[in-house]
């Protein structure tokens, strides 16, 4: 068996999270249950499938660290992209994927965020990162443009996501994301704002949990290669077990799991 990936996540009245192991697992379905889930010690790079002893980044064996598309710094860092200029570890790749319509957002938890992602990732990206809502602030043609405007928008908000806050579903009610987003419009050069959206329907996000932790704790397949506890619900990519215990699907792409 290959490694995994990121839950599949599908927006609904409550979100619905699939997980691919040998089949497709309806997690929402073991929300309330026991479940154990084990590593054999298995990493496969998501990338070339290789089997490696360590992973890097998102899973990736080093030799696709350095070298993939998938893991190109202009992932993390949109204004570095050169897709649009015919440019990248692999262009075919980059013209698929960061040559092509993004969109600049803010999205709400504990504080407001601003972000970047394809626009065929909507609403997955704000799912993934575990938003209580979210708003297209632009639309841009590409992937740089969208990384420019996210730089110039820092210095009005931040663009981490603070994990144990947004487990805790510490949330800022009083967050109006349409007042935020044109408020920013009257402070932008006109420039960057040439390319903002009209559209100000707010997504809300509804996860399935039964009770939110107080305190939370990660665990980690390399320190615990056996982890089990009665699953109290889903949010971003995390697994939320009884006693508050975490476990970041996403951080362990690649590795070989398997589900009881």
């Amino acid at each position: 068996m290959k490694g995994i990936s990121k839950m599949i996540v599908s927006l609904d009245s409550i979100i619905q999270y699939d997980l691919e192991l040998d089949k497709t697992i309806r997690m929402n379905d073991w929300i309330g249950k026991h479940i154990t889930l084990s590593w054999n010690g298995d990493i496969f790079c998501p990338s070339c499938q290789t089997k490696t002893k360590k992973s890097f980044g998102e899973g990736f064996c080093y030799k696709c660290f350095i070298s993939a598309p998938e893991a190109t710094e202009c992932n993390l860092r949109p204004e570095l992209c050169r897709a649009h200029l015919g440019e990248g570890r692999d262009v075919e790749w980059e013209e698929k994927h960061h040559n092509q319509p993004h969109i600049v957002y803010l999205a709400a938890s504990d504080k407001v965020k601003v972000g970047v992602t394809r626009i065929t990732q909507v609403p997955t990206r704000w799912i993934d990162q575990g938003a209580s809502s979210a708003i297209r602030i632009a639309e841009t043609p590409n992937r740089y443009e969208a990384g420019i405007l996210e730089v110039a928008l820092k210095s009005f908000f931040s663009d981490k996501t603070n994990w144990q806050r947004m487990l805790k579903n510490e949330l800022d009610e009083s967050i109006d994301l349409v007042e935020e987003k044109w408020n920013l419009h009257d402070q932008l050069p006109a420039d960057l704002t040439k390319y903002y959206s009209e559209n100000d329907e707010i997504i809300s996000l509804n996860y399935p949990v039964i009770e939110f932790p107080i305190k939370v704790s990660s665990m980690s397949f390399d320190k615990t290669p056996i982890i089990e506890g009665l699953l109290q619900g889903i949010k971003g990519q995390y697994l939320i077990f009884e006693g508050g215990k975490v476990l970041n699907i996403r951080k362990h792409t690649g590795y070989s799991i398997k589900m009881n």
